[in-house]
């Protein structure tokens, strides 16, 4: 008999905000329908959580994003996120369907209440993650599901795999952008599932006002499909690198060093301590390469990169590169974007 008997199939915590239900939930069970399907004699399911209120008749997008099944916890005090309420909800999903796996997105709420639920049950959590495996070889001879979660460490200078063999279920963070989602099939079926949560107190124990900053309104550059990233080589010319984006119709984004510099706001940062991207288009203008950016944007499908160092590391994962000053490569490839466009 194996020891988690008694844990099954893979959930994942489905963010939504006013019934806008994150991407990264879908990411996340798009990824997860790999894992089930490497261990196919488990038959595990994937299941995902829908916490809030009004929300049942999201459920169905769910199933059509992948998954299995839905279970929906449908109640007033999860109208607006409240760490209280939302980790009392969860954890008692948890205790009652015991999950082998829960993976939530690594966004600002899912940083917030995946380790609150971790701790209430007394197991370990992997934050931050960029890959996940399921250890076949020990699924093997254990019969049990064992995930290998890989996340940077030592400020992303080394990448460590975590595993978690005497507790269950395994948790893990994950950014969003670090898997793709795969495309919606309108034919799928699936269970819906009501669970309604008992509260030992409806008074909430801390009062969270939600400002929405309305002057800042700067661009989400993990949804842009073209993006032109600048560095500290770049920081002399931001406004060529701002030029080329606008020929193409894309986004400025830059390293960390350009948003210390104070050259741009630190939404525009991509990499280990900025954001997870994936555009069709990535033009890397005076970066270096260091693992941290990399770690942010590795898959995008194409990457093209201008370096005067020949050596430059971020040529390592480029599909094209060009040796030279960006301050003289740039107004060429305005030019030429341009003279394309004409044609």
């Amino acid at each position: 008999m194996a020891k988690f008997e008694e844990y099954k199939d893979i959930f994942v915590f489905v963010e939504q905000e006013n019934g806008n239900i994150a991407e990264v939930g879908y990411e996340l069970i798009s990824e997860a329908r790999k894992l089930v399907a490497s261990i196919p004699s488990f038959g595990y399911k994937v299941v995902g959580v829908l916490l809030g209120k009004d929300v049942k008749d999201k459920a169905q997008d769910v199933i059509v994003h992948g998954a299995d099944k839905v279970i929906v916890v449908d109640d007033d005090l999860l109208k607006d996120y409240s760490t209280q309420f939302y980790a009392d909800a969860l954890t008692q999903v948890i205790l009652k369907y015991k999950p082998d796996s829960f993976l939530t997105g690594a966004t600002t709420l899912g940083r917030d209440l995946a380790p609150r639920v971790a701790a209430r049950i007394n197991v370990g959590l992997t934050a931050d993650a960029t890959k996940i495996e399921v250890d076949t070889e020990w699924a093997e001879k254990t019969g049990e599901s064992l995930l290998d979660v890989t996340r940077p460490t030592f400020g992303g200078n080394l990448f460590g795999t975590i595993v978690c063999k005497d507790t269950r279920p395994q948790m893990a963070t994950i950014r969003p952008k670090v898997f793709e989602m795969a495309p919606s099939d309108e034919t799928r079926t699936g269970e819906v599932e009501e669970f309604k949560p008992v509260w030992t107190t409806t008074d909430p124990e801390v009062f969270v006002e939600k400002v929405i900053e309305k002057a800042k309104a700067d661009v989400d550059i993990t949804k842009a499909d073209i993006l032109v990233g600048a560095g500290r080589g770049a920081e002399g010319c931001l406004d060529l690198v701002q030029a080329v984006a606008d020929e193409l119709g894309g986004v400025v984004a830059c390293s960390r060093a350009v948003v210390e510099d104070g050259f741009l706001p630190k939404e525009r940062q991509v990499g280990q301590t900025g954001k997870t991207v994936r555009p069709s288009l990535y033009i890397a203008c005076g970066i270096s390469g260091a693992v941290q950016h990399c770690a942010g944007m590795d898959k995008s499908d194409m990457i093209i990169s201008i370096n005067r160092d020949p050596q430059a590391e971020i040529f390592s994962i480029s599909n094209m590169g060009f040796v030279g000053d960006v301050e003289k490569v740039l107004p060429l490839l305005v030019e030429a974007i341009k003279a394309a466009k004409a044609e």
